[in-house]
């Protein structure tokens, strides 16, 4: 999910509001998902260099994190959500653990998933992983796959940018390895039910061969 501060910048706004504006994007986003039976939506919340931010804009981040467990939690649990948090989570302040710990018990017997990604980074999991896997034997595919934190998730299909930008940005490199990859225009705060059903409508077009012929 990218573009709050642009979007934010182009309308003279401050960096909050268009934090806050995209949290009203996960909600739209979130609720088309069930529309179009999505299985698993995966949404990559706050990475793990994210904390380089000014403390400003960071403080508005956890807060807007909170307020949004507190206001759709409840909606979260009469859609039938199951929460995921991918990431080292319990790096937050312990209220804000607290909160996400709530979230996933009161979740867990969701028929769909919603993953978050808080304090993820993908060169840290995968460098988690292998030593995870070492501890074990051997390390091949099939164990990193065993350590990381998407262990339980079905395999990534389709990973999405929004705002023009075109790279991954340490998001689920090694889940990546044969995803369909869809760079769209649109701002994050701008993103809704049309734009995530242009995006499976161009995923379905698309012939998959994962290295074959």
């Amino acid at each position: 999910m990218d573009g709050n501060g642009r979007w934010a910048k182009k309308r003279g706004f401050p960096r909050a509001l268009g934090h806050k504006q995209g949290g009203e994007a996960v909600r739209r986003t979130v609720e088309a998902a069930k529309t179009l039976g999505l299985e698993c939506l995966t949404l990559y919340a706050f990475s793990s260099e994210n904390w380089k931010r000014d403390e400003s804009e960071i403080s508005d981040l956890m807060n807007l994190m909170r307020r949004f467990i507190e206001k759709e939690l409840d909606a979260f649990i009469r859609n039938g959500l199951t929460l995921k948090i991918i990431g080292d989570y319990k790096a937050f302040a312990p209220d804000i653990v607290e909160k996400l710990e709530d979230a996933l018990e009161r979740t867990k017997h969701g028929e769909r998933t919603l993953a978050v990604a808080l304090n993820y980074g993908a060169q840290q999991e995968i460098a988690r992983a292998a030593r995870l896997a070492a501890e074990e034997g051997e390390v091949t595919p099939e164990a990193m796959d065993r350590h990381l934190y998407t262990s339980d998730l079905p395999p990534l299909d389709l990973l999405i940018r929004t705002s023009g930008e075109v790279r991954l940005s340490n998001f689920l490199l090694w889940q990546s390895a044969y995803a369909e990859m869809l760079f769209m225009d649109v701002l994050w705060p701008d993103f809704g039910e049309d734009h995530l059903r242009q995006a499976c409508e161009e995923f379905a077009r698309r012939e998959r061969r994962f290295g074959g012929r």
